[in-house]
């Protein structure tokens, strides 16, 4: 993923029809979340000639030239012909989907968009993962640095998904010889999301696993799309994190955000969690359990060294994460409505876990339907 050669960049450069302004970038998944967001900003940006979007269907942004089609159609090399920069951001994360149908669409997507883009003559593709990749482990360094070991599994939310993706990113430069691939991996993401983290702060309690060592660093997803555009304007490259500048212990989240804990030992968190989602009442994974126990917090100073700054900070990305979430009732990853929320705060932290009563109930009635 190394930086194209200066003198190829500067012939790339005096090569531009003089008054043009930029590259051309395509953004995929460009019809929603944070492919919207980028859009509409590389579009208003002056130092980008042109926007070409591609999604299934169109978005907002009249700007742009849209393509509509699915990202795993080898039809989209036709449509990236006279682009320089990719961004691909057409992924499926979503708590309710099928996880085989995920991982072949996020798996197969990436893999089109990267022969695509090299056969259209595109010289970098921009993907964007998270910093999950690096693992939730309790004897990970504070914070991170960018070329710390991936030691992430494929047992939490998407996550397995996002490993092949980086594996993809690293292989396609020797697959692709002249292809530049950036990878930018934003801490926790906050900003109009719904992931196995966000849904941690709608809990009447926030689940707190005996000896574990939480540390919360969140990324807003205005920060993330500056950094893509940092990434696209080749202001930097190569493997980037991005998140608000250091972090906050699990007794500063508690007391900024007036949620009490309830703390229960290991065997007992993880093993409900486990059992709860093989039997299907719940859309989280154990596996999503180990982001709330230790620190996977990055320092993102390759974009810092880049003269990139985060525009928010911890305590304001919970503060507004904490306003989305207002009114949502949430135990293990899986909504209540609100008599079955309260009813799971007051039965104590055992029953909570274990999904609420009325919610077991619920869900075998529904299956002697």
């Amino acid at each position: 993923m190394s930086s194209p050669d200066p003198q190829v960049r500067a012939a790339r450069n005096h090569s531009t029809p003089a008054g043009a302004r930029g590259p051309v970038v395509a953004v995929t998944g460009a019809a929603t979340g944070i492919g919207a967001l980028l859009t509409e900003r590389l579009a208003a940006s002056e130092e980008v000639r042109q926007v070409v979007a591609v999604d299934e269907r169109r978005g907002e942004c009249d700007a742009a030239q849209w393509h509509i089609l699915d990202v795993r159609d080898p039809a989209i090399a036709d449509k990236l012909r006279g682009v320089d920069v990719v961004v691909h951001l057409a992924l499926d994360l979503d708590l309710g989907s099928e996880a085989a149908a995920r991982t072949a669409y996020n798996v197969r997507g990436t893999q089109t968009v990267l022969t695509a883009a090299a056969a259209a003559g595109v010289h970098r593709v921009v993907l964007c993962t998270s910093a999950m990749v690096y693992g939730a482990l309790e004897d990970n360094e504070l914070p991170l640095s960018e070329d710390a070991e991936l030691r992430a599994t494929a047992e939490a939310t998407g996550v397995g998904d996002l490993l092949e993706i980086e594996r993809l990113a690293r292989r396609a430069p020797r697959a692709h010889p002249g292809l530049n691939v950036t990878v930018v991996r934003p801490a926790m993401l906050v900003g109009g999301t719904d992931t196995a983290l966000t849904r941690y702060f709608e809990s009447p309690r926030l689940l707190v696993v005996a000896g574990s060592r939480p540390a919360w660093q969140f990324c807003h997803v205005e920060d993330l799309v500056s950094a893509l555009e940092y990434a696209v304007l080749e202001k930097v490259d190569g493997e980037l994190a991005v998140g608000c500048d250091g972090w906050l212990e699990q007794e500063e989240v508690e007391e900024l955000s007036g949620i009490r804990r309830m703390e229960l030992p290991s065997a007992v968190a993880l093993g409900a969690a486990a059992r709860l989602h093989r039997i299907g009442l719940t859309p989280s994974p154990a596996g999503d359990l180990a982001y709330t126990m230790y620190p996977w917090v990055v320092s993102g100073s390759r974009l810092h060294d880049a003269g990139w700054r985060p525009r928010w900070t911890n305590e304001e990305v919970l503060a507004e994460l904490l306003e989305e979430v207002s009114g949502r009732h949430t135990v293990v990853g899986r909504r209540l409505g609100r008599k079955d929320a309260t009813a799971a705060g007051a039965a104590g932290a055992t029953v909570a876990l274990l999904g609420a009563a009325a919610v077991v109930r619920r869900a075998r009635k529904a299956r002697r339907r």
